[in-house]
């Protein structure tokens, strides 16, 4: 029993990176040692590749927020932070309309095919 919970604990330590394959071998030669029954294998598998597909999200989500932090911290732009260019002409467009407004250089005819 003491060698099934220390193979579980080691299993577990680095479950995300093991396959569902590797897992299944790992199981299949506790039951060949009686350790575990044929019926309580199957429970054990899913169950360890539930933990290990578990680890994996914890794993990315634990990445993506160290790099996050890193990117702040040096204060990165992100892609979110970035304006589209039909944003960037739009605002462009605006601005100049302003100007044209304000200095009475158009006429109402050049602002609005400047809207377009």
């Amino acid at each position: 029993m003491a060698g099934l919970i220390e193979k579980s604990v080691n299993l577990g330590l680095g479950l995300f990176s093991y396959s569902r394959e590797k897992i299944e071998e790992v199981v299949d030669e506790l039951v060949n040692k009686g350790e575990v029954t044929r019926k309580d294998a199957k429970d054990l598998v899913n169950d360890l590749v539930k933990k290990g597909e578990e680890q994996r999200e914890d794993f990315k989500k634990m990445v993506k927020d160290e790099i996050l932090e890193a990117l702040d911290a040096k204060d990165i732009a992100r892609k979110e932070d970035l304006i589209e260019k039909e944003d960037f002409r739009k605002i462009i467009r605006e601005e100049l309309i302003d100007i044209l407004k304000e200095k009475e250089i158009a006429t109402k005819k050049d602002i609005n095919e400047l809207k377009k």
